[in-house]
């Protein structure tokens, strides 16, 4: 057995598609889904933690520890639309609407790594990755827009970055990572799927199959890297 798998976002669904995975999977001692309401999924145990409260995942990290040391965490929440839609001109920059998307998509997976990484066994590896995004590369950016989004994902790409450097130091098995999951048929994509492709729109469970088997031969010299559904590395 590998110790522990943790999802955090775990009713969402990308997170819901990655724990359902690694349940059926069988090869952890204890699969924790957390959500904002802890609810329980089948196989999994339910635990709350809010990413925009730092004590609840506090609380959540020490009920972990408790358990088997986690081989695997997945932070895999994120938010785009949900009231602000992204900005098309510079025009439309907000200030509540940047810091929204930073404290969700930035600060929220770097307060679970503050949590969560001291957990992770010294002695094998182990695994730290959150859903970033293609549109977060800034050597990639060629459209321009969508302002909030593409920083939050930017600084969230940099702090993955900073935490690979810093883990290597305790943890040198350890492997920090970003995952681009493709445009996946969610909530978060939903008004945006009109011009996509039939084939390049997955299922949630497609890109979860995908996103863990990239996980499952990144090596910690791939630390600090943010990689697509394929494997390929997204440019920074």
């Amino acid at each position: 057995m590998n110790g522990s798998a943790v999802v955090i976002g775990a009713t969402g669904g990308i997170g819901r598609a990655i724990v359902e995975r690694i349940v059926a999977d069988g090869a952890y001692e204890t699969v924790w889904a957390v959500s904002r309401f802890g609810a329980e999924l089948a196989g999994a145990l339910g635990l709350a933690a809010d990413l925009e409260d730092e004590a609840s995942l506090a609380s959540a990290a020490e009920r972990i520890g408790q358990g088997p040391a986690p081989t695997v965490i997945v932070v895999a929440t994120g938010v785009l639309h949900d009231g602000l839609q992204p900005e098309r001109s510079f025009r439309q920059l907000d200030a509540e609407h940047l810091l929204r998307d930073y404290r969700v998509n930035a600060v929220g997976p770097a307060l679970a790594a503050k949590h969560l990484l001291p957990l992770m066994p010294r002695d094998r590896r182990a695994v730290f990755a959150a859903l970033s995004a293609r549109v977060g590369s800034i050597g990639d950016n060629r459209l321009g827009g969508w302002h909030a989004y593409r920083a939050s994902k930017a600084a969230l790409n940099m702090i993955l970055r900073n935490l690979s450097i810093e883990m290597a130091r305790s943890h040198p098995q350890a492997v920090i990572a970003g995952l681009h999951p493709g445009t996946v048929a969610t909530d978060l994509s939903a008004p945006f799927q009109k011009g996509v492709a039939e084939s390049k729109l997955f299922t949630a469970d497609y890109s979860a199959e995908r996103l863990l088997s990239v996980l499952s031969n990144l090596t910690p010299a791939d630390s600090g890297g943010v990689f697509a559904w394929d494997g390929v590395r997204v440019p920074e």
